[in-house]
């Protein structure tokens, strides 16, 4: 009789596992919460689904914030490359843009649960809507599941693709890290990552909408001589702080939220040093001597911000280009180049990409992604406590860390 297979989750590591484990002859059933699979996948990349990143092994690793010497060997198992030409040969033509950011050329994120869905399909796994309550483990080996109506399912084998905390309306309630604590395993602090954060100075809801591009950013802890977090790109302002890509990168290292610990700098000319902002400022206000001050700024930043950064630099908003002594211009220059701000919180999962921490790592065989401490049970995807920048490198470990689970699901019986 061939093993069972159960794979609880039917997200985008749970799909893939479920379709590699079947396909080898195993008898696989994905149990999920919801009616059809891959709810989470429909909401990623703004329904676009950022599925991965066209880029080598070395850049990957450089791009995991937790694990990535942990996850080595999925990657080399399954790569971007491969998870582009597994797309592919499923009728999902794909295209690369800005950041080797990989999407379907139709911009549907049903694309590619759908591609799933037939993987899954084709190679015999079958799919149920209901929810599992618990796992069954006698003797450290894995006996089945009870589902939450009280049924018991006999299995060989269980793999937990079941997600983080974060955007629990998707049915990501942290549910695997249940799992795994009955199971005996470590799971590490758990917080929201890649998420907006809320700043204390009240002058960010004036900019409420308002995107800074091709802007420096640096995150700075109290007490850490060094910077935690530097990073050139785009963000944006909102009516509780700032967001955006810069933002949720910065996020990823963000390891104890106490308000007021943690600034972020913004430098709003990085290709210009101190000096030849200051000598751009002057030639500015040659250029606009007649003006406001407020209008003599245009060229030099959004309109929006000129109040602000006035405001800051302790320049009287009612003189003209004239008017700027030199401590203004050089006042002008230093918030140009460090406008600071202070962290005074972080959104909570509801708007968090990821989640930070879960299953610990050294309780997993890297190679298979099973359990050192349960015969026949595997993690893979967002429960473990591996996680990215943005960019489709998220994805990426959900689809190698289900790729090789279900390769390597009971192989050795």
């Amino acid at each position: 009789m061939k093993g069972r297979v159960i794979v609880i989750g039917g997200g985008a590591a749970g799909l893939m596992a479920a379709g590699c484990a079947s396909r080898r002859g195993l008898d696989v059933i994905i149990y999920d919460k919801n009616t059809r699979p891959g709810r989470k996948l429909m909401i990623t990349g703004k329904g676009r689904c950022n599925l991965t990143n066209n880029c080598d092994i070395q850049t990957l690793i450089a791009n995991i914030v937790h694990g990535g010497k942990f996850l080595y060997s999925a990657f080399s198992a399954f790569d971007t490359s491969d998870t582009m030409v597994f797309f592919e040969k499923l009728g999902v033509p794909l295209k690369t843009e800005r950041g080797r950011r990989v999407f379907p050329q139709s911009d549907r994120a049903a694309d590619i649960v759908d591609a799933l869905k037939r993987f899954t399909d084709k190679s015999g796994a079958a799919y149920k809507n209901s929810e599992i309550s618990d796992i069954i483990i006698n003797d450290r080996a894995v006996k089945g599941v009870i589902t939450s109506a009280g049924e018991k399912i006999y299995a060989d084998a269980v793999i937990v693709c079941t997600g983080g905390l974060s955007y629990p309306g998707t049915g990501s309630t942290g549910d695997g890290y249940k799992f795994a604590r009955t199971a005996g395993h470590g799971v590490t602090e758990l917080t929201p990552s890649l998420v907006p954060l809320v700043i204390r100075e009240g002058w960010c809801r004036k900019l409420q909408g308002l995107t800074l591009k091709n802007v420096a950013v640096k995150l700075v802890k109290r007490g850490v001589k060094k910077a935690i977090f530097n990073d050139f790109g785009e963000m944006l302002f909102t009516h509780y702080g700032i967001s955006g890509p810069l933002v949720l990168s910065a996020s990823a290292h963000i390891d104890d939220m106490k308000a007021g610990i943690y600034e972020f700098h913004i430098d709003l000319k990085p290709a210009l040093d101190n000096k030849k902002l200051y000598d751009r400022i002057n030639r500015d206000l040659v250029k606009y001597s007649a003006k406001n001050i407020e209008n003599a700024l245009t060229d030099l930043m959004p309109h929006r911000m000129i109040p602000v950064v006035l405001s800051l630099a302790g320049i009287p908003s009612d003189i003209n280009a004239s008017e700027m002594t030199r401590e203004y211009r050089m006042a002008l220059t230093n918030t140009l180049k460090d406008m600071t701000i202070t962290v005074k919180d972080y959104l909570g999962y509801d708007e968090a990409v990821i989640t930070r921490g879960g299953v610990n790592l050294k309780e997993i065989d890297p190679k298979t992604m099973q359990s050192r401490k349960v015969h026949g049970l595997a993690f893979a995807g967002e429960v473990l406590d591996a996680d990215a920048y943005t960019g489709g490198y998220n994805l990426q470990i959900a689809f190698s860390t289900g790729y090789i689970a279900g390769e390597n699901i009971l192989s050795d019986d």
